[in-house]
C-alpha cells in the first residue's frame, strides 16, 4: 500500500521557492502519494509553473488551511471543520482530540482547527519544509500516530527565534527525523538542541540542469567602457541577502576604473532602502531593480551575466547560485551560511568575509580583468552542479529517507 506524504508549508508555490514545486512533482510523478497542506494557495503563481499546470490531478493535491486570523470567523467555522474532519478521518480525528486533551486541554480545539487539513488527509509522514513552521505543532504526529520530518532550510536556524531559548524545544522532542541542506545548518541545529541521537540526513538544493544550461557556447568577453562588467544577483530584497554590502562594492569597483552594469532579480520589503542607498551611492545608472521573475528570465539574465555575486549576511545554501554555476556563471559570494559549500573557492567562483565590500570588490576585478579566469571557473561550476547538485539525485535521497523512517 502507498504511504501518504503530506509536505507543510506557510504558501504555496512561491517563486523563491521553485525547489518545492520540483520536489512535489517530482514525487508525484514517481508515484508517491503526495499531499500540501498551505495556509495560502497562489494561483497566478502555480501558472508560472509547467510542472503545476500540465496535469489537474496534481492540483487536487494541493489543500488550504482554514482561516484562522479573525478568531470571531474560526469560531463560526469550527463546527463545519469538525464535522467535515470526521467524516474524512474518523478514527484520526478522535485520537488527535483524546490524546491532544489529555496533554493540552481545551487548547487542543484550536489546535484541531489550525490541524484539521492535515488530519484529514491521514498522513503516514508529515513533512514540515521549514523548521519555524513546526515550532509549535511537531507533536501533531504523536497525536496522530504518524511519523514527522522538519527541514531546516537556513533562516529558520539562522535567526527564527534567537530571542526565545526554547523556541525549537517541541521540535527537538517530537520530530522523528531532520533534513539539512548541508553541514554548516546540522552544526547550527546541534547547537541549538537538536539531538544528535535522532536520524537526519545532509540534502542539498538541487535543480534542472537542462534548463539551467548556456544555450549557445558561453564567451567570455574583454571588459572596456563599451562593455561594461555586467554583474548579477538573484534574491529577495531582504537584509539577510546583504544589497547593502553589494552596493559598496560595486562603487569600489567603479573607484577602481572597471565599468559594470548591476541587475538585481527579486522583490521584498526591502526595495525602499535598498532604493535609497542606491540614489546616495550615486548608482542609480548602474543598478537596476528587474523585480520577481518567472525561471525563464533569470536564465536570460543569468545568459547576459559575466559573474554572479551574492553578498548574503545569512544563508542557507542557495538555489540561485547553484543556478549561476549551472549556466557556467562564475560566482562572487561570502562565506555566510552554506555558501562555502556550494561554491568551491578558487574553482567556481571566490568566497570572500561576509561584511566586507572590498574583499568583494577585489575578487570581481580580478575577474573583470581575466576573462580566461571567468571562462575557468564557468566550465567547473557548470560540471560541480552536475556532478553534485542533480534534481534525480535530491528526489532519491528523500525516498530513502521517507522509507528509512516509515519502516522503522
Amino acid at each position: 500500500m502507498t504511504k501518504r506524504i503530506v509536505l507543510v508549508l506557510a504558501a504555496f508555490p512561491q517563486l523563491s521557492e521553485s525547489f518545492i514545486v520540483s520536489k512535489f512533482t517530482s514525487l508525484v510523478d514517481e508515484g508517491w502519494d503526495v499531499q500540501i497542506v498551505c495556509n495560502a494557495y497562489h494561483s497566478e503563481i502555480a501558472r508560472v509553473f509547467p510542472q503545476l499546470t500540465r496535469n489537474p490531478s496534481i492540483t487536487r493535491r494541493i489543500h488550504k488551511n482554514p482561516p484562522n486570523r479573525a478568531r470571531w470567523l474560526a469560531a463560526l467555522l469550527f463546527p463545519v471543520v469538525l464535522v467535515n474532519t470526521l467524516v474524512r478521518n474518523i478514527s484520526g480525528s478522535l485520537r488527535y482530540l483524546s490524546n491532544g486533551i489529555r496533554l493540552h486541554g481545551l487548547k487542543t480545539l484550536a489546535r484541531f482547527y489550525t490541524d484539521s487539513a492535515i488530519i484529514a488527509l491521514k498522513p503516514d509522514l508529515i513533512h514540515f519544509e521549514f523548521g519555524a513552521t513546526a515550532a509549535g505543532r511537531a507533536d501533531i504526529a504523536s497525536l496522530l500516530g504518524c511519523k514527522t520530518i522538519v527541514s531546516f532550510r537556513g533562516y529558520d536556524l539562522n535567526f527564527s527565534g534567537l530571542d526565545q531559548p526554547d523556541f525549537y524545544k517541541d521540535v527537538w522532542r517530537f520530530a522523528d527525523g531532520f533534513h539539512f541542506l548541508g553541514d554548516d545548518l546540522r552544526q547550527r541545529g546541534l547547537k541549538r538542541g537538536c539531538p544528535p541521537e535522532k536520524p537526519f540526513v545532509l540534502i542539498p538544493p538541487a535543480i534542472d540542469c537542462e534548463f539551467f544550461k548556456p544555450v549557445n557556447l558561453k564567451t567570455y568577453e574583454e571588459i572596456s567602457a563599451s562593455r561594461p562588467l555586467r554583474i548579477l544577483s538573484v534574491g529577495r530584497l531582504e537584509w539577510k541577502k546583504g544589497y547593502e554590502f553589494a552596493f559598496q562594492a560595486i562603487t569600489q569597483l567603479l573607484d577602481a576604473g572597471v565599468p559594470c552594469d548591476y541587475h538585481i532579480v527579486g522583490d521584498g520589503a526591502y526595495l525602499e532602502p535598498l532604493a535609497f542607498a542606491r540614489h546616495q551611492l550615486g548608482l542609480d545608472d548602474v543598478v537596476k531593480f528587474h523585480g520577481a521573475q518567472p525561471r525563464e528570465k533569470v536564465r536570460e539574465e543569468l545568459l547576459w551575466a559575466d559573474l554572479f555575486l551574492h553578498a548574503a549576511v545569512s544563508e542557507g545554501f542557495c538555489n540561485a547560485v547553484l543556478e549561476a554555476q549551472a549556466m557556467q556563471v562564475p560566482v562572487v559570494c561570502t562565506d555566510a551560511g552554506g555558501l562555502p559549500e556550494n561554491v568551491a573557492n578558487e574553482v567556481t567562483g571566490f568566497v570572500v568575509p561576509r561584511r566586507d565590500p572590498a574583499a568583494l570588490a577585489a575578487a570581481m576585478t580580478r575577474l573583470a580583468a581575466v576573462p580566461g579566469l571567468r571562462e575557468k571557473f564557468g566550465v567547473a561550476g557548470r560540471e560541480r552542479v552536475i556532478h553534485r547538485f542533480q534534481l534525480s539525485e535530491q528526489i532519491y535521497s528523500f525516498f530513502d529517507f521517507y522509507n528509512r523512517l516509515l519502516n522503522e
